[in-house]
């Protein structure tokens, strides 16, 4: 082999060996490149986890969100919609947030009242027992609250100047009554008017001695309601000695709120039950309706008319109503479960389901409630038949909302108004970390009460929600700080007749509430 070839071996096997070390090499570098930019961008999907209603939470893995206690929900589960005012999640997320829907439609509005009152005597039978002659009551043949007293029974014995007089001239005319008639017929007649019986007259008459002390005898009959007067006492004509009632008939006085006025109608039946009368169930409709609503207690009275024969119904027992009223059906009563409304101070929204989209995607929208049911709302304007609604979950749907940046129930955007209100500048500068969330005790008792206080908060500014529970007497309130505090909210609450507390009501306020929302023992 001679020289020129040993050196062409060695050149081609030296350019072998670099192509290969490049190919190698080439193969280590790209492989390394490509791991590494794997790893980038598994570590930039990392995934984040957030709590629905505190979306400030923020950390690498699930738990439980340490303000709430709720369970963290993976962030990119959140997805914006194309338009501004929608937001679209995942199915994973609705599932989580357990997201249930409501078709809308349009139905009759029926409603179960449930009222409270007392037992009060028939007005139109209570009479006044007076005297018809000033005196001194001598002896009182019948004493105390509850006895019944029929005409003809006597009832006193007075001592009175003016009906001795009235005796000497009655024995005087006697003895010229066949010569000057009228004369005796005119004293006779006088001793009429002080209500002595032709019984009585008589026996002055023919015994001709002037009695000191005259009985006096009932001309009406009852049962005595109020005793005015005691013995010793000194009397003017026309003074009340007692006051009566026949309580054949008598009445049933409830108390009806303002929100339930437009389903108590005259005529309307209710069904009664009383404490006093267990397993038993009265009928009646109602007859009257106040026309004045009492300034303190936001109520009215509707009165039932009863029987009472028997002697069952006594005056101051309480008694159970319960009426089962049927607005007119118009043909446009739109009604949403109550679960479906979410409260923003004056401002009532619901979450609409976006029909017809590929991810479930939902929209705010403002309505305009009316009569409040048993289990819903009516709404006046905001909703048409067909309209899905979310009746559960609407919450986390709101916190995505948040999340994502589109209108939410503490910013609601002018697209999704209804209306102008002169208040929509200060609903739309809630800030979320102005919501305060308090819980206090308040006094209460039942349905009525849970009504009284709610309203009474929900009406003043700032409040977002109000939830009074009247098992435990805990009130849940979430308010903005800078537009009201909690001070102001006891301070009201006390004004409406329940103590909080911190805030006692006053004595004159509480009361004039009904009877069955009086809390207190003494």
């Amino acid at each position: 082999m001679n020289i020129k070839s040993i050196i062409s071996n060695g050149f081609f096997k030296s350019s072998i060996i670099l192509l290969a070390g490049i190919f190698v090499g080439w193969l280590f570098f790209y492989h390394s490149k490509s791991d590494s930019l794997e790893q980038t961008q598994q570590i930039a999907v990392k995934q984040i986890y957030t709590c629905s209603m505190h979306p400030q939470i923020r950390q690498d893995h699930k738990g439980l969100c340490p303000i709430c206690g709720m369970e963290l929900i993976p962030l990119n589960n959140l997805t914006s919609a194309e338009n501004d005012s929608e937001i679209t999640m995942t199915d994973e997320a609705v599932k989580l947030a357990e997201v249930q829907t409501y078709v809308v439609s349009k139905k009759q509005m029926s409603k179960e009242i449930h009222l409270y009152g007392k037992i009060v005597p028939d007005e139109r039978m209570v009479q006044t027992l007076p005297s018809h002659v000033a005196g001194r009551i001598e002896k009182l043949y019948v004493n105390f609250t509850g006895e019944f007293i029929g005409i003809g029974q006597k009832i006193a014995s007075i001592y009175s100047p003016n009906l001795i007089k009235a005796q000497q001239e009655f024995i005087e005319t006697v003895k010229i009554k066949n010569e000057q008639p009228s004369i005796y017929s005119a004293a006779k007649e006088k001793l009429m008017q002080f209500k002595l019986t032709d019984k009585q007259i008589n026996e002055i008459e023919n015994s001709q001695k002037i009695k000191n002390n005259i009985d006096i005898y009932s001309d009406v009959s009852g049962v005595i309601i109020t005793k005015n007067v005691n013995e010793g006492d000194y009397i003017q004509t026309g003074t009340s000695l007692f006051d009566l009632a026949n309580l054949n008939n008598v009445w049933a006085m409830f108390d009806v709120y303002e929100t339930d006025l437009p389903f108590v109608k005259l005529g309307y039946e209710i069904k009664l039950s009383l404490i006093a009368i267990p397993g038993k169930i009265f009928k009646g409709t109602v007859s009257y309706i106040d026309p004045v609503i009492n300034p303190q207690s936001r109520t009215v009275k509707a009165r039932v008319s009863l029987s009472n024969g028997n002697g069952e119904f006594k005056p101051e027992m309480l008694v159970d109503g319960t009426l089962n009223s049927k607005l007119n059906y118009s043909g446009k009563n739109i009604v949403i479960p109550s679960s479906a409304v979410l409260w923003t101070g004056k401002r009532s929204v619901v979450y609409l389901k976006i029909l017809n989209k590929t991810e479930p995607t939902y929209k705010l929208r403002e309505v305009i409630l009316g009569n409040a049911l048993n289990d819903g709302y009516e709404v006046i304007s905001g909703l048409t038949e067909g309209d899905e609604v979310v009746t559960n979950g609407a919450f986390s749907i709101d916190a995505a909302s948040q999340l994502a940046g589109k209108p939410n129930m503490l910013n609601i955007s002018d697209s999704v108004n209804l209306k102008n209100q002169a208040n929509s500048e200060s609903d739309n500068n809630i800030e979320k970390n102005n919501i305060v969330h308090e819980t206090f005790k308040v006094s209460g008792n039942c349905e009525m009460c849970k009504e009284r206080i709610e309203i009474s908060t929900k009406k003043l500014n700032g409040i977002i929600n109000a939830d009074w529970n009247i098992k435990t007497k805990m009130l849940k309130v979430s308010f903005d700080k800078n537009l009201i505090n909690i001070d102001k909210i006891r301070t009201n609450i006390a004004n409406v007749g329940h103590d909080n507390g911190k805030y006692k009501s006053t004595d004159e306020v509480y009361n004039n509430l009904p009877e069955c929302c009086k809390y207190r023992n003494n």
